[in-house]
């Protein structure tokens, strides 16, 4: 008789539990913040989660999604983390770099990405650099012996593009990039590449092969990649190395490729959805579920092969212990990546 009771009681707490939820959502708006200019992946993505997710959540509420570009997303880090309440309305689409500007203390930080509430992502992100053809720098050996360095566009610290560049200076002396900082997205680097103020970026994988300008480049031979952040190469771009055999070309020492995998592997990050801290945990609940059915959405699923977006999903509580582990470093690897990132 006692089970029986304690049994209805709990059937009573989870129903009463859900009525709230759908109570507090419906009629609602969540809005979620892009750390980037419309256009590229990270504002591509959360256009298309922000269409789906609302159907598994709870009252069904509307989402919306806003732009605040700068900084390779660090502004956007920011005001998710410092500014917005924590009543599960207010989410952040963010760059997946933001937990470098962390680790090595960059006074701009206002978060700790321990304490967001990591909602899932739908890719994990392996990096390229790519060059104009027409510049004089066909390889990263040529970048090495070239008496002018090449310029690289960049968003900022946080973003792919300054954190590649610091990385191959440091992996492959005397290797330079003069990296043009204040870009306040991707498409406008590459603007900037057709232009001729730069010659080159650093960029995430995915929307190199998956959009325009970059279909059309390779077609005409504009660009070629000069190396992957691959395990191993890419089909898509062979010719290019993986930074992995140009460790083992170059002999580069160990503790060097020990701190450059924690910068890479970063990738695993993705293009994160998260929550500022202080969100109860039911709604964080609620939101990583909705996430993960989203992405598992016939519908979704369509759209994302369309537009040529690659899926990895990977789920929040992943994320959340990715960022516990790679924030705990040694301080000898936290100092050889200041040192990379110019802190």
């Amino acid at each position: 008789m006692r089970r029986a009771i304690f049994t209805l009681l709990l059937l009573f707490l989870w129903t009463s539990g859900l009525h709230a939820q759908a109570d507090f959502y419906k009629g609602k708006t969540i809005k979620i913040i892009v750390g980037f200019t419309p256009g590229g992946f990270y504002d591509r993505w959360a256009r298309l989660l922000s269409r789906m997710m609302g159907k598994y959540i709870p009252g069904n509420p509307e989402i919306i999604v806003q732009n605040m570009p700068g900084a390779g997303g660090l502004i956007a880090a920011n005001h998710v983390y410092s500014v917005s309440k924590p009543d599960g309305l207010l989410l952040g689409a963010l760059g997946y770099g933001i937990y470098l500007d962390q680790l090595v203390g960059r006074k701009e930080v206002q978060y700790d990405v321990i304490k967001f509430h990591w909602l899932g992502s739908p890719e994990r992100s392996d990096q390229l650099i790519y060059m104009r053809a027409d510049a004089p720098y066909q390889s990263i050996e040529d970048m090495q012996k070239a008496k002018e360095p090449a310029k690289c566009g960049s968003t900022g610290t946080a973003g792919t593009d300054y954190i590649l560049a610091r990385l191959l200076e440091e992996a492959f002396p005397p290797l330079k990039i003069h990296t043009v900082l204040g870009y306040p997205g991707g498409s406008e680097i590459d603007v900037a590449v057709e232009r001729g103020e730069v010659v080159c970026r650093g960029m995430t994988s995915a929307p190199f092969f998956g959009r325009e300008p970059f279909h059309s480049w390779r077609k005409k031979g504009f660009v070629r990649v000069l190396l992957v952040t691959n395990q191993k190469r890419d089909p898509r771009a062979s010719e290019a190395p993986t930074i992995y055999e140009l460790f083992e070309k170059h002999k580069t020492p160990e503790e060097t490729r020990r701190v450059a995998d924690v910068i890479i592997r970063g990738g695993d990050f993705g293009r994160p959805l998260v929550a500022p801290p202080g969100t109860s945990l039911e709604r964080v609940r609620i939101l990583r579920e909705a996430h993960a059915k989203a992405l598992q959405d016939a519908e979704l699923v369509a759209e994302a092969k369309k537009g040529q977006m690659d899926m990895e999903p990977v789920s929040g509580q992943e994320l959340q212990e990715l960022a516990q582990k790679i924030m705990d470093q040694p301080p000898r690897v936290i100092e050889r990546v200041k040192k990379i990132l110019g802190n």
